[in-house]
């Protein structure tokens, strides 16, 4: 079995990951997360996520290592994590009755090999229309001032919504799992049955 380390520190990854079943490692990758000046939200995750996993190849020479960044997205306007309870009420406000996209970059680099590869996925909510009561009664609940959007959809943040829209529900936590079975396949590693063929 291969080694494999997912580049985050964040508990909301590692708990999408486990629900795979397999073994493996995480360590906080240090980057330099600033966007590039014109870059779209797509090509901001795919190059943070990709940037990610290989920031941790010096450390794991021989592993398949997955780099994960989200952002969220209002009417043209990136939303970042709030950090604090003011920014968080804004993002809210602003969210109010309104369609966020969500956009999350995936990478998966084996380093051994070095091959990588990388995609976006995207995931729409859209909001109920909320009354400052109740925005400042969800934060004061859940304190989501690390997630991007200043909601966490796994837990009360779903209160806030009027309707999903995605692919993959995972997307919207972090970590596209749908897409990164696929991506193990590609480099041997089954999470159900026997190991598929080799690596395409």
């Amino acid at each position: 079995m291969q080694t494999i380390i997912l580049a985050s520190s964040s508990i909301y990854r590692r708990q999408l990951l486990d629900k795979l079943g397999i073994h493996y490692q995480w360590q906080a990758p240090d980057i330099d997360e600033t966007p590039i000046s014109g870059e779209s939200p797509t090509a901001l995750v795919k190059r943070l996520a990709q940037s990610k996993a290989m920031a941790l190849a010096q450390h794991y020479p021989a592993a398949l290592i997955i780099g994960s960044d989200q952002v969220a997205a209002l009417e043209n306007q990136v939303l970042g994590k709030p950090g604090n309870h003011t920014r968080a009420k804004a993002q809210l406000t602003m969210a109010s009755g309104k369609k966020v996209t969500f956009f999350t970059g995936l990478a998966l680099y084996n380093s051994a090999t070095k091959r990588v590869q990388t995609c976006c996925e995207t995931y729409q909510v859209s909001f109920r229309p909320l009354a400052d009561a109740q925005i400042e009664d969800y934060l004061a609940r859940e304190q989501p001032y690390d997630c991007a959007g200043s909601f966490k959809s796994e837990g009360l943040g779903i209160a806030l919504f009027d309707k999903l829209e995605g692919r993959d529900p995972n997307t919207l936590i972090g970590l596209p799992l749908i897409t990164l079975i696929d991506m193990l396949h590609n480099e041997g590693v089954a999470i159900l049955g026997t190991k598929p063929d080799a690596a395409r």
